[in-house]
């Protein structure tokens, strides 16, 4: 008795037969523990010596597993999760010009994004994604589905020179992306991002007045940016300048940018970059299927630059598999680099986590299991024979593990995946309603 009131009470005790705490860099700890309470990471220590110190009210033991922080998917559009598939094999342009941008105009609303966004946290869990970073229309529809479901996100407040479903002017853009900021701006789980579409869609004026509130209500901008080589093209005819440096005059390349694809960049926009403190979030499955070119994220690494991972959303996938952007970031990069020491799998998965924490301004809580963030974390599993035998975890996670091998997810310490199960929703359901939004896109779809 007297030994049990020795330990210290805590929320739960998750012990694996490996923790990659992502900070210290490169770390693999075996047989240790990750200690919650409040929803908080309280310690990280040997298994034996936390059964000693500690008096959990949960034990979850799983010795087959490899045990690290949820990962960040730093850009995505996750109500087109409801598009996926539904324009393949296109160019940019034509994609979004003769295809999304049609569809959208007939179906989306505040009921299609958040049916959209369900479908998606629902995927992003079974796959070990705990944040994601939103950037599309109807923002309080998103936030109001991130917080009913408990996910972390960071949504974004958008911003396009036309008229949408959202918003008619400019100044309406502009008056309810604040009003919606304001609404959540307390809620633990839903942060916010100005999130204007690319610099050929968003006028000097917006990206001024843009800039100018980012820095008093300190929030990032969420931007395509350098996307393809006709956006250069096109910025040198009608501005004089590549979109990096009109966004520079503008006074955005600093640390708030994230600023994601950045497929064609020299050598002075990288350095830039660095020098500025600009995340930049790799897509390359994205930047693959639409031929939109190759990210220098070597580069950029060694420049110094923040690097996150992005899975960009479904219709241009089409999946939100961050362990399959994993892989293909760390084999690209060799590629693109001629070096086969380009991206290690430390490095890719330390983009994955702690690299797209930091660029949404989350690296205070989460992105690395340390005492005192957010116990946002996920078990993958290591047993069956298409991991074994297993020399390295990091590399198994990078380059030999999928989705499907996730096993348990928990996000600010609640759990949200269970053995493989989401415990909290009906698939049924979500998958009828899915099939319905199918049926009616499809119909619209054969009219485009």
């Amino acid at each position: 008795m007297a030994e049990t009131t020795l330990r210290q009470p805590c929320d739960l005790l998750i012990e694996a037969g490996w923790v990659v705490p992502i900070e210290p860099h490169g770390v693999v700890l075996s047989d240790y523990a990750v200690v919650v309470s409040g929803g908080r990471i309280v310690d990280l220590l040997p298994s034996v010596e936390a059964r000693l110190r500690y008096l959990p009210q949960e034990i979850v033991s799983r010795p087959d597993t490899v045990l690290l922080p949820g990962l960040v998917n730093a850009h995505t559009h996750n109500p087109m999760t409801l598009m996926r598939g539904v324009a393949d094999d296109l160019a940019l342009m034509p994609w979004l010009q003769e295809h999304i941008w049609p569809i959208e105009a007939a179906v989306m609303d505040s009921g299609f994004v958040a049916d959209g966004v369900e479908l998606a946290v629902a995927e992003m869990l079974r796959g070990g994604t705990t944040c994601c970073n939103e950037n599309y229309f109807f923002p309080d529809a998103q936030a109001a589905t991130y917080q009913r479901l408990g996910f972390r996100a960071v949504v974004g407040l958008p911003f396009i020179d036309f008229p949408s479903k959202w918003a008619a002017s400019t100044a309406e853009y502009f008056d309810k992306a604040l009003e919606v900021r304001d609404n959540y701006r307390s809620d633990p789980l839903i942060g916010f991002s100005f999130a204007p579409h690319a610099p050929y869609t968003v006028c000097d004026t917006s990206f001024e007045r843009i800039g100018m509130l980012a820095e008093q209500l300190d929030l990032p901008v969420h931007c395509h940016v350098h996307e393809t080589a006709q956006e250069i093209e096109d910025s040198l005819k009608l501005h004089g300048q590549r979109p990096l440096a009109r966004l520079d005059r503008l006074g955005l390349v600093n640390e708030r940018l994230i600023a994601v694809h950045m497929t064609q960049l020299n050598d002075a926009e990288i350095a830039l970059c660095a020098e500025r403190g600009v995340s930049v979030v790799h897509c390359p499955q994205s930047n693959l299927k639409l031929a939109s070119g190759f990210a220098p994220i070597e580069k950029l690494r060694r420049a110094g630059a923040n690097i996150a991972i992005g899975t960009d959303g479904c219709a241009s996938n089409n999946d939100l598999d961050m362990f399959d952007e994993l892989r293909t970031t760390a084999l690209l990069a060799k590629a693109v680099a001629s070096d086969a020491t380009a991206m290690d799998a430390a490095q890719t998965l330390r983009a994955a986590t702690l690299g797209g924490a930091r660029a949404l301004g989350l690296g205070e809580r989460v992105g690395s299991i340390e005492p005192g963030k957010d116990a946002d974390l996920i078990c993958v599993r290591m047993a069956a024979i298409e991991s074994l035998p297993m020399y390295q975890p990091i590399s198994h996670l990078v380059y030999a593990s999928g989705r499907h091998q996730v096993s348990d997810v928990w996000i600010g310490g609640r759990r949200q995946l269970r053995d493989g199960v989401l415990p909290d929703t009906d698939l049924d359901a979500l998958t009828a309603k899915a099939r319905r939004w199918g049926q009616r896109i499809a119909t619209v779809r054969a009219k485009v």
